[in-house]
């Protein structure tokens, strides 16, 4: 996917954006006057964009931004949020206040950042039983200490 088709939804909305030439992920931008997150508290940030994936075999990634995540302890609800190919819709970012005070977020200000990865849709076959390994059904810290 070379270009990705963003759409404002409201005059006061940022695109997402690259800080620099390493950066991995686009920021995104909170597109509401005022709202503050009490500890403990959800809030669902408005962006006032909307984003056309034009790749079924590509998915857009909502992730933290470390800065607010590891100061305030603010970070994504549902820790990664997943944009499928087919949604049209405005995207929201539900951010979780796990520190200690209320966080304020204004309009314009960097809440999250956005990725893209590629999507391996296999075809899922229901079978009886699974080939053998080593670990085989061992799990949590089924491998080391």
């Amino acid at each position: 996917m070379k270009t990705l088709a963003v759409k404002r939804l409201t005059d006061t909305a940022r695109l997402p954006a690259r800080q620099t030439a390493g950066s991995a992920g686009f920021d995104l931008y909170a597109d509401i006057e005022e709202c503050t997150i009490h500890p403990g508290e959800i809030f669902r940030v408005p962006t006032g964009i909307a984003i056309a994936i034009s790749d079924i075999y590509t998915a857009a990634f909502i992730y933290a931004r470390s800065g607010i995540a590891s100061k305030f302890g603010v970070c994504p609800a549902n820790c990664v949020g997943v944009i499928d190919s087919d949604y049209r819709g405005e995207i929201q970012v539900p951010l979780t206040n796990h520190g200690k005070e209320p966080f304020v977020i204004r309009r314009g200000d960097r809440i999250a950042q956005l990725l893209f990865a590629p999507v391996f849709l296999p075809e899922l076959i229901e079978c009886d039983s699974l080939d053998e390994t080593v670990r085989g059904a061992g799990g949590f810290g089924s491998t080391a200490r």
